[in-house]
């Protein structure tokens, strides 16, 4: 478990999960990988860097789709919380 201390109001669960980023009205994807995630957001992973939008859905490997808000973005990793 990512138990380390910062401002998350929940503690995000590591993971190596593919999912999928929607955005462009849905007209365009691109794969990432899930470093870890919780109740409220997820750790995004590119294969390269990517100029995305401040919102966006992502579809997980399990099926569940869920809206996002970049909260911070470093290289090819996005901190997203979930609307």
């Amino acid at each position: 478990m990512d138990t380390t201390s910062n401002n998350r109001k929940t503690t995000r669960i590591r993971s190596f999960k593919s999912g999928r980023i929607i955005y462009n009205d849905r007209v365009k994807t691109l794969d990432c990988i899930v470093k870890n995630m919780s109740e409220e957001g997820a750790k995004l992973v590119l294969s390269v860097p990517e100029s995305l939008p401040d919102a966006f859905s992502v579809r997980f490997i399990d099926g569940r789709e869920r809206t996002c808000a970049v909260r911070w973005r470093v290289m090819n990793e996005i901190g997203v919380q979930y609307c």
